[in-house]
């Protein structure tokens, strides 16, 4: 099965990009900068054709470490090149800055007391060439940046969130459908984590696309979403929340489906019941894992594009912009992009 298309707006030009790996920049936003001192050595590190998780098993093997002693804030793009911190204790931080492979280089090093752990970083700045563009449509682009960092990006899933074409979701539908447990006694834990968060993106990205061009607005019985410091609250005054949406204080926010998930009223509660049925899923679907996993959370339906810039490059056009953590760079560009996009890597 593949993930849900894109929603009403089919785009504005057409573009190929990830021809090359240096077509596709991405560069972390640390929440923190490491302090110089501590048990803790962070390194600054580039990649390139790498994921991440391949990333750590080279520095195990030329570290002479167990890869699981690493830490990382998120995981970035195989098909790119990228820079982020990677931490590991009591290791010796000349060996560290000297550890390099055929696809990565350990740019700098530095110390701190602690080790760093998923989701410690503000977010991500991106550098995205596309190639195959028209002159006209340098204009077209830095005109729709501007109304994207007004209104904010709808909040989409990638389709790496979802396996080579739609595997990963296709096998999280199978064990939601039938018995999960069974499936869980035969497949690796992490890997049925995979799959069941596949299937909670396909719900949240089906949301998405029914209020496509209402994400920037809230409807009675929303959970609203508070981008200062994440907190989610119902939205019981509708007049007096929504100019806090307009300036961007929150947003409207869609499943991430779990037991541990508050639920809307009204019409969101319908779009997001439509969701999971469309997919053949009860609405408890989610509440009879195990291993305490999808416990259900609430995620923003846009999210906010900041330093948006478009400019001419090598006969097409080069976009920068930065996202909070969890948001995907194709998020922005299918709002870009006509159906005629072209991924390098499929």
């Amino acid at each position: 099965m593949r993930p849900v298309p894109r929603g009403t707006r089919a785009g504005f030009f057409a573009g190929r990009y990830k021809v090359v790996p240096e077509d596709f920049e991405v560069e972390e936003v640390p929440a923190y900068e490491p302090c110089g001192r501590g048990d803790h050595v962070w390194l600054w590190v580039e990649k390139r054709s790498l994921s991440t998780l391949d990333l750590l098993h080279e520095l195990a093997v030329a570290l002479d470490r167990d890869e699981r002693e690493f830490g990382i804030a998120g995981l970035k793009d195989a098909q790119a090149v990228s820079r982020q911190w990677v931490s590991l204790e009591h290791a010796d931080e000349a060996r560290c800055a000297a550890a390099a492979g055929e696809r990565f280089r350990v740019l700098r090093t530095s110390r701190h007391g602690n080790k760093l752990r998923m989701g410690h970083l503000h977010g991500n700045r991106f550098g995205i060439v596309l190639r195959s563009t028209r002159p006209e449509d340098l204009a077209t682009a830095q005109a729709a940046l501007a109304e994207l960092e007004q209104l904010g990006v709808p909040n989409y899933f990638g389709e790496q969130r979802f396996g080579k074409r739609g595997a990963n979701l296709q096998k999280g539908l199978d064990v939601l459908r039938g018995n999960a447990r069974a499936f869980a006694a035969r497949m690796p834990r992490r890997v049925f984590g995979l799959v069941v968060s596949a299937v909670q993106s396909e719900v949240f990205n089906r949301v998405v696309a029914a209020r496509r061009d209402r994400v920037h607005e809230l409807l009675p019985g929303d959970l609203a979403f508070l981008h200062r410091n994440g907190a989610v609250f119902p939205v019981e005054d509708l007049a007096r929340e929504q100019p806090r949406a307009a300036r961007f204080e929150l947003s409207p926010t869609g499943p991430m489906p779990g037991p541990e998930m508050p639920e809307p009223a009204g019409e969101p509660l319908a779009i997001e019941r439509e969701a999971l049925a469309a997919l053949e899923l009860a609405p408890d679907a989610f509440h009879r894992l195990p291993f305490r996993l999808a416990r259900g959370e609430r995620r923003p339906l846009r999210v906010p594009v900041e330093g948006a810039t478009a400019s001419a490059h090598d006969g097409g056009l080069k976009l920068t912009f930065t996202l909070p953590r969890g948001a995907y760079a194709t998020a922005v560009l299918r709002e870009l992009l006509t159906d005629t996009i072209w991924f390098a890597d499929r």
